[in-house]
């Protein structure tokens, strides 16, 4: 086993992230679409026709695409979560708090800066930082921060956990 912040980890199939899939209830597009869109600032993307048939909502913004499917009956996810770059967490979290959406600060994780809320239906959304001088695995953050690739991220941060 690796430690954590080792880099490189590599498999012979070149494994990468297209989209996380969280679950919504049935006819709760526009409610999805106020959080995803209108709230966080996310594009709206067409589903293929065959799949749009079915409800739910998908989005996406920079390295990160969203598809919210419908489930009948619905259950939220409250452990199981994706996990969330963001290149200015304190102005996301201000953002939101300043909205009415308070953000839940954890500090379990030594490498990021991070914290959780919930989307409309209870699924739980974990939006993390790295935290400044970390280079572990994927230390390419220029897609996110708008910094060229090796910057340090965590420049500019504030001293909020």
């Amino acid at each position: 086993m690796e430690a954590y912040d080792t880099p490189g980890a590599t498999s012979p199939w070149r494994f990468g992230l297209h989209h996380t899939q969280l679950a919504m209830p049935v006819g709760a597009e526009d409610v999805a679409r106020a959080f995803w869109v209108d709230l966080l600032g996310m594009v709206e993307v067409a589903k293929p026709p065959v799949l749009s048939a079915r409800g739910g909502l998908w989005v996406r913004a920079e390295r990160v695409e969203i598809h919210m499917g419908v489930e009948d009956p619905f259950v939220p996810a409250r452990k199981a979560h994706p996990g969330i770059l963001v290149g200015d967490l304190d102005g996301l979290a201000a953002h939101l708090s300043d909205r009415g959406i308070e953000p839940r600060w954890d500090e379990a994780f030594p490498w990021f800066r991070r914290f959780y809320v919930d989307d409309p239906f209870g699924n739980r959304l974990e939006f993390l930082s790295p935290r400044e001088g970390y280079v572990g695995p994927d230390h390419d953050w220029s897609s996110v921060t708008g910094a060229g690739a090796g910057a340090d991220p965590g420049a500019g941060a504030t001293t909020r956990p």
